[in-house]
């Protein structure tokens, strides 16, 4: 399977508020449930939409992206002082052993799902962390999102974070998307 990265011309579709359908602010928060001293990582953060969400109820959100013009353009909107922007592809994180409490992605696991991204996860989420993904799922409808080929199921997800060593505590499809949540 072919991973490509979001096209940073198509960026403003990220800042569209209609994007909480697949995965509210709040559901976001419930699943990550972290301290307010936390250190959490969005992956694949994109112009910062949902780490714009988080970065309030933190005390520092990395927002990683592989795409530094996506960077360029979180700033020209105003990163939040709580937001730290990081370069790096998932599998080649800056961080050292056990650094992070929670790590997120929102409708980009599809872009970096391989067994040594989830390797460096299970290196850089603390035990006891947990790693919250929503994703385009295999089995939507495929009206929004990757092309169904490169899209995964809920199982798919699931077995993967469970190899690398995590502990699945939720695992849903929905109509578009799924939610996988694994703890360390």
């Amino acid at each position: 399977m072919g991973f490509h990265t979001f096209d940073a011309d198509r960026a403003d579709a990220l800042e569209d508020p209609g994007r909480f359908r697949y995965c509210s602010a709040e559901e976001l928060l419930a699943a990550l449930a972290t301290a307010p001293d936390a250190a959490v990582a969005d992956l694949g953060s994109g112009t910062g939409f949902y780490t714009d969400a988080v970065a309030p109820r933190v005390g520092t959100c990395y927002a990683v992206d592989v795409q530094a013009e996506m960077h360029d353009l979180y700033r020209e909107k105003g990163v939040p002082e709580t937001v730290e922007t990081v370069t790096a592809g998932v599998d080649d994180l800056p961080f050292a052993a056990d650094a992070l409490d929670a790590a997120f992605s929102t409708m980009t696991y599809h872009e970096y799902a391989s067994d040594a991204s989830l390797a460096e996860l299970a290196r850089v989420v603390r035990p006891g962390g947990r790693v919250v993904t929503v994703d385009w799922t295999r089995d939507g409808p495929g009206e929004a999102g990757p092309p169904r080929d490169e899209r995964f199921g809920v199982g798919d997800a699931a077995s993967a974070f469970e190899d690398a060593g995590f502990t699945v505590e939720r695992a849903e499809t929905r109509r578009e998307t799924f939610v996988c949540v694994a703890r360390r």
